[in-house]
């Protein structure tokens, strides 16, 4: 089975936080046991971890290039983990890979938080290890260690406290998962199943190493995340799982537009986001008497929002049935989600700039969340949020939730000079300036310039000159009513147009936009 996830970003720590990995230079297999053990028993609901066999480590960073494995021992220790993972109570999942890294051998196992958590190993290996009995294994920071009595309280307590995300969704088969909904996934986030590869798995094979499926042989159904990610309705399944978008007018009472988003969760999170940022934010400018530079600044700074958003989708309560909010008045918006902060965190915590929260409600969710760059998950929201509304100059945002914490609002307030009608208002539909990048080029007009370019190609660019942060997924969706293109092969021929220099990507994955060159 494969990893799905890119293997470069796991091991410089882009995807998956540093606590969440173990570097081992050698093979020590009562090590990785109690490795394997702590990071099945996932105290703090992060999603499990990875151990990377044949690198070293300082500090918890791994030291490159590696030590490696020798090939020829790599499927000795592939078979002596499965009589590991049989020692540990109860039984531990796992996938594991080899990997070439720096052209060295290694072998990277990706150990899932468990279902049956507390999970307990024997302390040492040996005839007589069972002897001494099995203990609780935890990870503290990033280091592996027995569980002390405070700890194994804590780890007793989260007996049958599966998340949601992880849980069996009873109501799916395996039927409604999208294979090529999988299949973009795995290729958007540079996972090492290739094309061909998932070409010829079956959904069930996939599901399994996307650990996105559960139960028995005679009893496999999706995982919750599974139906959230990777079916075409989730709604269906899971009642509540969408963001409604309300645009109030001028009076509170007044509705101006409402937008109601449906699908894959990631695919509406990534909506809601290019709603936001090509509808919403503007900028305005001021000339200031005696002044030589203009004011200058953003009704809300889209980066604050982004974070607010993203988090709303990453920490909601997705069994409940109420949808993410995300209202947008004439001085300020708010976004509604249920539930609130995961407990010890409570009102008085929300108003502090730097909140620490230890717990995750979605193991899962903020797994594929991070693989697709839309959250990190290491505690660095907040004061993302904080930094990006004074860059802007904006009034600071105001955090709630209740004395029970169900629930949690977000309020931006808009920025004052929006509050007179002072100076000029420049939209990201006006502010075309500084590039070559024009909007609403036609096809025609594209391959009289580019008379190289197959009709395909002159369709992408067209539709991207529409829409500069449109997806691959999305251009699949608008030309498939000719000739129906995955957004795989649409990848492909992005890649080809941003070779012939044709188009290119400013700014990131999540947050970039495209420009056409012609």
């Amino acid at each position: 089975m494969a990893l799905p996830v890119n293997i470069d970003q796991l091991l410089n720590g882009n995807i998956v936080e540093w606590e969440r990995l173990d570097f081992k230079q050698g093979w020590n297999p009562e090590d990785v046991m109690h490795t394997m053990c702590a990071f099945a028993n996932d105290m703090h609901n992060w999603g499990g971890g990875y151990i990377i066999c044949g690198i070293a480590e300082q500090d918890g960073r791994p030291i490159l290039p590696p030590a490696g494995l020798d090939i020829n021992q790599i499927d000795k220790i592939q078979k002596e983990l499965v009589q590991l993972s049989a020692l540990i109570q109860p039984t531990v999942s796992y996938v594991a890979e080899p990997v070439v890294c720096q052209d060295k051998n290694i072998l990277i196992l990706w150990v899932p938080g468990g279902d049956n958590r507390p999970y307990k190993a024997p302390s040492a290996l040996g005839k007589d290890a069972l002897k001494q009995g099995r203990r609780y294994y935890i990870r503290k920071g990033s280091v592996t260690c027995i569980a002390d009595a405070e700890d194994e309280r804590r780890l007793l307590a989260l007996t049958n406290k599966i998340p949601f995300d992880d849980r069996i969704c009873h109501q799916a088969d395996l039927k409604h998962l999208s294979k090529l909904l999988i299949a973009d996934f795995l290729q958007e986030v540079g996972s090492s199943h290739n094309e061909e590869d998932i070409a010829n798995m079956t959904i069930e094979q996939l599901g399994w190493d996307m650990q996105i499926i559960g139960g028995t042989s005679e009893y496999l159904k999706p995982k919750n995340v599974g139906v959230l990610f990777f079916t075409k309705d989730p709604e269906q399944f899971i009642p509540g799982a969408r963001i409604e978008i309300v645009r109030y007018g001028k009076e509170p009472s007044e509705v101006f537009e409402e937008k109601i988003l449906h699908g894959p969760i990631h695919k509406q999170l990534t909506e809601a986001l290019g709603y936001l940022k090509n509808q919403i934010i503007v900028e305005k400018v001021q000339k200031v008497q005696g002044q030589a530079p203009a004011k200058r600044a953003f009704n809300y700074p889209y980066e604050a929002l982004e974070e607010i958003v993203c988090n709303a989708v990453y920490h909601k309560s997705w069994d409940d049935r109420n949808p993410i909010e995300i209202n947008i008045y004439a001085d300020h918006i708010t976004i509604f989600n249920i539930e609130g902060p995961v407990p010890p965190l409570t009102n008085a915590d929300m108003q502090k700039e730097h909140v620490i929260c230890r717990n995750y409600r979605n193991r899962r969710i903020g797994d594929l969340l991070k693989e697709l760059d839309l959250t990190e998950g290491r505690n660095t929201g907040f004061p993302k949020i904080y930094r990006e509304i004074r860059r802007n100059g904006s009034p600071m945002p105001i955090f709630e939730t209740d004395e029970r914490n169900m629930h949690f609002i977000a309020t931006l307030p808009i920025h004052e000079m929006f509050l007179s009608d002072e100076g000029e208002i420049i939209t990201s539909r006006d502010n075309e300036s500084d590039t070559n990048f024009t909007k609403g080029f036609t096809i025609d007009e594209i391959k009289k310039k580019c008379s190289e370019l197959t009709d395909r190609q002159a369709e992408i660019l067209h539709l991207i000159s529409l829409d500069n942060t449109i997806t691959s997924q999305k251009i699949s969706q608008k030309i498939s009513h000719k000739n129906a293109v995955s957004s795989r092969t649409i990848i492909k021929e992005m890649n080809i147009l941003q070779q012939m220099g044709i188009l290119h990507r400013d700014g990131s994955k999540k947050d970039g936009i495209w420009i056409v060159f012609i």
